[in-house]
């Protein structure tokens, strides 16, 4: 068999936090491997972080042979780097950095969310203006792949839907409501004690942004055209009660907070929010902190995406396929995209009153005859239709509490129907307004 020519590439590192130290161990732990499968012999030669202590991680041997320092500008303005790994997340600096990088003609990869669904597009036209590409697979699943495989596996389909749970720490918690009965509040806790959700401000999760960012991006690359952050709606899972999952559980499904991203006659819909699923969907059984994306295509119907969306070394073996993506292709002399951007189109984006659903409501009213007939009116006068209704004691003399399952209504309809449920006398509270998805 012929000798592999073995081509060396060198990159450098923009922030040593955890996901970074993973990168490094695994290039250094693989390194031969990588070499062997690849052809290419990656070396991490610079690495800019502001905390000195960060890097003290790193064997005092292998510092021999890295040059570090606490500006970036000494990462993307060295001649001998090639790629670029930025790893410091946020949009500042973060996005200086990277526009540097490329204009310097270094190749990027990033795992940074925010970046990508905030400046995604104007990162690409500079890559593009400079024959480089910037690659950000980690950025939405950690370790499962579905950046790579949407642009290239599934680049030939017409994909319609994008359907999942994308973030680990909401979903633990919802795991740990459903199966051990916590409330929001004590699992919540929980999962901060596990490390699963930050101590000092866990809304980034648990109010809906970082699956938006998610979202965002992966509704970029399905449908070809630009998604940005502010154009998800978006709902978080702090008022889930107890008494919604066990009334869910009681109807046959669970809830879940799902990242939505639709495409249908030239209008995007992307949408993160709490939902009842069935309880026999696949996605009901994705417990703790493991991550699912359904994608829909016209021709290859349905397929899922499963794993590990967070953690350090699951995150680094995106990173680093994203480098050995690159590295496989690299040639100083010609550069040029190794996916480049795939939004050539310009799709409108559907505002959330448009969209269809079906919804779970629950409300507190008086118990007495003609109740039920009254709030039937107001549904039905404003093109709402019941498909169930379950009626329990609300723990209070003579009130009751009212459990609907509507058929698929326009959110301004059914909203519309809330805020005139509200002024009844009859009706004491609306305790709950939950989507319920089928995921066809």
């Amino acid at each position: 068999m012929k000798e592999k020519s073995i081509k060396k590439v060198n990159i450098g590192m923009i922030g040593f936090g955890y996901i970074a130290n993973g990168v490094f161990e695994l290039i250094s732990k693989q390194k031969d491997y990588i070499s062997e499968k690849t052809g290419r012999r990656l070396d991490i030669i610079r690495i800019a972080e502001k905390d000195r202590e960060k890097l003290k991680s790193i064997p005092e041997e292998m510092m021999k042979n890295i040059k570090s320092s606490s500006d970036a500008a000494d990462v993307y303005e060295d001649p001998e780097v090639d790629i670029v790994v930025e790893l410091i997340g946020g949009v500042e600096p973060a996005y200086e950095f990277v526009s540097k990088a490329l204009n310097s003609g270094k190749y990027v990869v990033t795992a940074n969310k925010d970046l990508m669904a905030n400046r995604g597009e104007e990162l690409y036209k500079i890559a593009e203006q400079n024959d480089v590409d910037i690659l950000f697979e980690a950025s939405v699943l950690g370790g499962i792949p579905i950046i790579g495989p949407l642009k290239t596996n599934l680049a030939s389909d017409t994909i319609y839907k994008i359907a999942g749970i994308v973030n680990g720490t909401t979903n633990y918690i919802l795991t740990k409501m459903e199966k051990s009965g916590l409330a929001f509040d004590e699992a919540l806790a929980d999962a901060q004690e596990m490390g699963y959700a930050e101590k000092a401000n866990p809304s980034a999760d648990i109010e809906g942004y970082d699956a938006a960012c998610k979202i965002a991006i992966l509704s970029s690359v399905a449908f070809n055209s630009r998604v940005v952050l502010d154009d998800v709606y978006k709902e978080g899972i702090t008022e889930i009660t107890a008494d919604d999952i066990e009334f869910a559980r009681e109807m046959g499904y669970c809830i879940k907070l799902l990242a939505i991203g639709t495409e249908e006659d030239g209008k995007i819909s992307a949408r993160v929010h709490p939902a009842l699923i069935p309880s026999e969907h696949i996605l009901a059984s994705i417990d703790d902190v493991f991550n699912a994306v359904y994608v829909y295509g016209k021709y290859i119907d349905r397929i899922m995406s499963y794993g590990r969306g967070a953690g350090d070394r699951a995150t680094a073996v995106s990173v680093v396929g994203d480098i050995v993506n690159i590295a496989r292709n690299f040639n100083r002399d010609m550069k040029g995209a190794i996916y480049g951007c795939s939004c050539f189109e310009n799709k409108v984006i559907s505002p959330i009153d448009e969209s269809m659903s079906k919804f779970y409501i629950v409300m507190d009213v008086a118990d007495r005859p003609g109740v039920l007939s009254n709030i039937a009116k107001i549904f039905g006068d404003n093109g709402v239709s019941v498909s169930s209704m379950i009626q329990k004691q609300a723990g209070v003399d003579n009130m009751a509490k009212l459990i609907f399952i509507t058929h698929r209504s326009a959110n301004k309809n059914l909203y519309g129907s809330i805020e005139k449920l509200k002024k009844l006398d009859i009706v004491e509270k609306i305790r709950s307004i939950i989507r319920v998805e089928d995921l066809d």
